[in-house]
């Protein structure tokens, strides 16, 4: 099983490919952090995350791509920017026949940190436990997208 996990943004979008071939951890296939110029119209920064979500499902022809859910921030006009992100994505996977699966932040929290409250850190200390991970993670965007995928993958052994 591959997944696409996505922790959707505009200005820094995670973004993660893991892979369970029948060994106890996932492997992390990528990972980055899709970053657009905060110069660029929204609509230039939204083409660009597409795009770049788009080459990476053609390049490594993921069997689900994994969501984070949008949760309500305090600033109204980022999260409404945030569900175009997200609609986009939505659509960019299925016009590619990839089903889509979406995941609330505490359901994350759960799945990749033991609890529903576990910190950034804890997470990021978990992710290391239970996937391979070769490569520096440089931002926790792309540690919020692994932990996507690891949601998916425990959803899917259940």
């Amino acid at each position: 099983m591959r997944i696409l996990a996505i922790d959707p943004g505009y200005g820094r979008c995670g973004v993660a490919v893991l892979e369970r071939t029948g060994s106890e951890k996932e492997t992390l296939l990528y990972s980055d952090c899709i970053e657009t110029s905060k110069d660029a119209g929204f609509t230039v920064r939204l083409g660009e995350v597409a795009d770049e979500c788009t080459r990476l499902a053609k390049k490594y022809k993921p069997d689900a791509v994994a969501l984070e859910k949008l949760y309500f921030s305090t600033n109204q006009k980022t999260a409404m920017r945030v569900a175009e992100v997200r609609g986009a994505l939505i659509q960019v996977a299925t016009s590619l026949g990839i089903p889509v699966f979406e995941y609330t932040p505490g359901e994350i929290k759960s799945a990749a940190g033991g609890h529903g409250g576990a910190g950034k850190e804890q997470v990021a200390k978990m992710l290391h436990a239970l996937v391979k991970i070769e490569k520096e993670i440089k931002y926790d965007d792309e540690y919020d997208a692994i932990a996507v995928g690891v949601t998916h993958m425990a959803r899917c052994r259940t």
